[in-house]
């Protein structure tokens, strides 16, 4: 089925999932080759909208796109006439004129990519809404899980941390779900939603979460600065409860589990210092894997035409009274 936008993870079918995991096998053969490019999007022209930082996501949209001979032009946020008081839609109206094929955007308002999409013919790629929506790592985050569980039914992922307040964990334990895998909370109290998913299962005690016996284990990055209260003691106890501690991670390796992080890593918070030096540590395997996804979803994309549009559905609700004991 082709389609306009890539907005979400939850409006994906399990066809197209399974397309863009093919196709993206296929992409991340070029790789080794000597001439890495191939003309898919020659003259076609990508526009970067980042509205908040962003290093591995930005970085591998852009090698993505000009590895498939696109243009790519990045919109510079902090010297645009936003400054002034341009407003969002003024922007893309301004970028519409211009006739750019393919817009990635990234914005902490939930939401908002959909709204882009409605008011332009580009074909507009959420890289991030907020705390709600990163369908492009849960993508590179289910293609990275099935270069080592060829057919992922029936195995585990256990998601720590920062819950209530991650795009990630909530487009990857979608996407995960929908090819077979189960999928697990484990962090504190006042970092996971109250109301979570039954089919999704919820630990708060580490020991607990481990006795379920995963094969993957997902540590995602405490989100400080979409914090504005307290939601735990402290940065050492939390590292303490829910960190992977060097004794911790000798059981991982004992195990043979897995181990995965969306990056930035917060060192000597969500894990230590050896867990980069882990053999099956997966966080650099999700790194290159993003380049080969995102070229498929571009080549998958279709600006322009008359195909159905993705609605953003409605953003999660934050907690009003967070607990502060893990």
């Amino acid at each position: 089925m082709a389609r306009k936008d890539l907005l979400d993870i939850a409006s994906l079918h399990r066809e197209e999932i399974e397309f863009l995991l093919d196709q993206s096998t296929s992409f991340k053969k070029l790789f080794t080759r000597s001439v890495k490019k191939i003309p898919a999007l020659e003259g076609k022209s990508v526009l970067m909208l980042f509205y908040e930082a962003s290093t591995r996501t930005h970085s591998s949209f852009e090698v993505a796109a000009k590895r498939l001979s696109a243009e790519v032009t990045n919109f510079d946020v902090a010297h645009s006439s936003i400054t002034k008081g341009e407003s969002v839609r003024e922007t893309i109206e301004t970028l519409q004129a211009m006739r750019t094929d393919y817009i990635v955007v990234r914005h902490s308002h939930p939401g908002l990519p959909g709204m882009i999409a409605r008011q332009t013919t580009a074909s507009v790629i959420n890289a991030g809404d907020g705390a709600h929506e990163h369908p492009t790592q849960a993508l590179l985050d289910a293609f990275t899980i099935k270069e080592k569980f060829p057919d992922p039914r029936g195995k585990k992922v256990l998601i720590i941390g920062d819950i209530l307040h991650s795009r990630v964990a909530r487009s990857t334990s979608t996407l995960l779900q929908k090819l077979g895998v189960e999928v697990a909370y484990l962090g504190p109290g006042s970092l996971v939603p109250k109301y979570v998913p039954e089919s999704i299962h919820r630990f708060t005690d580490y020991e607990a979460a481990m006795a379920w016996a995963p094969d993957v284990v997902y540590l995602l990055r405490v989100q400080m600065e979409r914090q504005d209260v307290q939601f735990f003691p402290s940065v050492r106890e939390y590292h303490r409860v829910y960190g992977i501690t060097n004794d911790r991670l000798a059981e991982i390796s004992d195990k043979g589990l897995y181990i995965m992080h969306p990056g930035p890593v917060n060192r000597g918070v969500e894990l230590c210092d050896a867990v980069m030096d882990y053999e099956r540590s997966l966080i650099t395997n999700q790194v290159e894997n993003g380049i080969s996804v995102r070229m498929a979803v571009l080549d998958w994309l279709t600006p322009g035409g008359e195909f159905p549009r993705q609605e953003a559905y409605a953003a999660p609700q934050r907690a009003s009274s967070p607990v502060v004991t893990p």
